[in-house]
Order: C-alpha cells, then sequence, then structure tokens
C-alpha cells in the first residue's frame, strides 16, 4: 500500500465520458445513463484498500440520503487486477452486494476512465453539477487512518448540501488520502 494523495481535478472540467461494465446490474452503464440534473458523485474505490473499508459504512449511508435527493452516485474500480485480484469483476459483485451498495460499481480494466479523471488513489472523490463540471474533487472528511477520527462525510456532504441550496461550494477542497491506484505497467 502506497499513500497518495488525490492530484484535484482542475475545477470547472466537464465530466470526461464512460461507458462501462457495472458489477451491480451486470449491464454496461454510461455518464449519461448515471447523471443526474442536480449532482452526480463519482468516486474511485476498490475492493482491498483499507482507506476504503475505514469509510464504507458512512459513505454507504451518505449516499443513500443524497440518492433520495435525487442526486447520483457511481463507484469506479479502476485497479489492475492481475496483480490485486481481490479487486477483480467477480470480487466487485461480492463487495456490492455484501455491502448493499445502492450505486453502480464500474469495472474500468482499460484505466483510461482514472487517468481521464487524473484519479490517483482510492478513495477519490468528484462532484459534478447538473452541466456535469466538477464543482468538487478530493476527500470524504478529515477521517483517515490511524487519526482517530470517525468518518462523517462532512466535506462530501458540505459541498452537496451547497450545491442543492444553490450556494456557493466552499473553496478550501482538501486533497484524498488513500492508496494508490494499481496502475497496469
Amino acid at each position: 500500500m502506497v499513500q497518495t494523495l488525490s492530484t484535484m481535478l482542475p475545477l470547472g472540467t466537464k465530466a470526461p465520458h464512460f461507458e462501462l461494465w457495472d458489477a451491480c446490474s451486470n449491464t454496461t452503464l454510461s455518464l449519461g445513463q448515471i447523471k443526474s440534473n442536480r449532482a452526480t458523485v463519482i468516486m474511485f474505490l476498490c475492493n482491498h484498500c483499507p482507506y476504503v473499508k475505514h469509510i464504507q459504512t458512512k459513505l454507504i449511508e451518505i449516499a443513500k440520503k443524497y440518492q433520495a435527493k435525487h442526486i447520483s452516485f457511481v463507484a469506479i474500480n479502476s485497479n489492475n487486477v492481475e496483480t490485486y485480484p481481490a479487486d477483480s469483476p467477480e470480487c466487485m459483485q461480492q463487495e456490492a452486494l455484501i455491502h448493499g451498495y445502492t450505486f453502480p460499481y464500474l469495472y474500468d480494466e482499460s484505466q483510461t476512465v482514472a487517468k481521464a479523471y487524473h484519479a490517483a488513489c482510492t478513495p477519490d472523490f468528484y462532484i459534478f453539477d447538473q452541466a456535469l463540471l466538477c464543482v468538487y474533487r478530493g476527500r470524504f472528511d478529515d477521517s483517515t487512518l490511524g487519526n482517530g477520527k470517525p468518518a462523517t462525510g462532512k466535506d462530501i456532504c458540505t459541498a452537496l448540501d451547497a450545491l442543492l441550496d444553490h450556494q456557493p461550494i466552499p473553496d478550501a477542497q482538501f486533497p484524498s488520502l488513500g492508496c494508490n491506484i494499481k496502475w497496469r505497467r
């Protein structure tokens, strides 16, 4: 595990298009099918990362809360499954089922989507407005492995609440800290 900070995609960037296989529905889904007319949260996750495990329960709770407010959530796994078989599509299906994911869990086998989003670590979060422009990128909250703080999702929730209330998104946005994406060589 290599501790890595997210690279912070520039604000205002248009969400890059994707079409990926979904472990939850066993179908191919595109950004156009997933996006919301209010906001779309794109998360780079994987099965084995301890940083993802640290926030997983709270993340699912927050996704359900905001999905009820018509915000879309989607998770993308871009790890190299040859070197990390725990992140395979079969394991992704199990992970989504065991934890009750209420959002698509997409497999980015070619890793082109992670590269297009400048994703660097898991977890890594991006919020796009109704026009699919990036308004937030970075961490879930200030909780991380070993700092003793519980996962709250405060940073994500603050940005989503501002967006729903038609208020400015806070300028203070901090990179996520997690495991590096396992790139193909």
